[in-house]
């Protein structure tokens, strides 16, 4: 009877393990490990936390419940099925908010993007993560490309010297599928040309309105996403509970 619960939390725990390793891995890497107090020093955000903290909490979850079910621990599945309880509560109350506060919602996540536009060339992770965004939803910048004036590279000010100056990174271009090789100075000097020519060249609406625009053709999918896994945290509660009740109730017969 204890099977079901040890399995869900046995690869729970090694996904968990999976995920911190990565995290780890990359951290050292970028010489993280060798100066904690680095974590701090990145203006924007390093996507590195979210393997970390994931994996972190997935590691507990996944050892609570795992040696919970082994050792017939009442405490340790007590504890993997409040703090499975707690996640789904908190995953609840933020899509509650996310509905009811849409424009303050918005007002953050421009305000996010912004802030990790200004770190764009100080951590190649964050670097990478824009880059895929904007390709992917085919956007440029929070609201527009002229976003990137507040990178210090692509900034048009007099006193930018940088050859990216008015430009925008190469992930804002559009794509030519004729060509096999990416162009990573097609962004150079574009946003010089008139508003018709940009269009030419690279993607001229935001990442805000395009995540929304591909959040309304995706919706179905979306909550269908959210759903499973709010179905999941359930299944895991409730196995929790289960057998809980099943070794207290052996117990009481002793």
């Amino acid at each position: 009877m204890h099977l079901q619960p040890r399995y869900l939390a046995l690869k729970t725990e090694f996904l968990g393990i999976a995920f911190l390793g990565i995290g780890l891995w990359a951290w050292n890497e970028k010489g993280v490990l060798s100066n904690i107090s680095s974590i701090t020093d990145l203006g924007g955000f390093d996507p590195v936390w979210l393997f970390v903290v994931v994996g972190g909490v997935m590691f507990i979850l996944g050892f609570a419940g795992c040696i919970g079910a082994l050792r017939e621990n009442t405490f340790l599945l007590k504890f993997f099925s409040v703090f499975l309880g707690i996640i789904f509560f908190l995953e609840l109350t933020a899509g509650v908010l996310a509905f009811v506060f849409k424009d303050w919602i918005k007002d953050q996540l421009y305000f996010f993007i912004n802030n990790n536009i200004r770190a764009y060339r100080d951590d190649i992770d964050l670097q990478n993560l824009i880059d895929f965004t904007q390709e992917y939803w085919q956007c440029c910048g929070a609201f527009g490309a002229d976003d990137w004036n507040l990178n210090i590279y692509f900034n048009c000010t007099d006193s930018n010297a940088s050859r990216e100056r008015c430009g925008v990174p190469f992930s804002c271009c559009t794509k030519d599928p004729a060509e096999d090789v990416i162009n990573t100075q097609c962004g150079y000097d574009a946003r010089q040309k008139p508003e018709v020519d940009q269009q030419i060249v690279i993607y001229t609406k935001g990442c805000v309105p395009q995540f929304e625009k591909w959040l309304q053709d995706n919706l179905t999918i979306v909550a269908g996403i959210f759903i499973g896994i709010a179905l999941l945290q359930i299944f895991g509660i409730c196995l929790a509970q289960n057998l809980v009740s099943d070794i207290e109730a052996v117990r009481a017969t002793w």
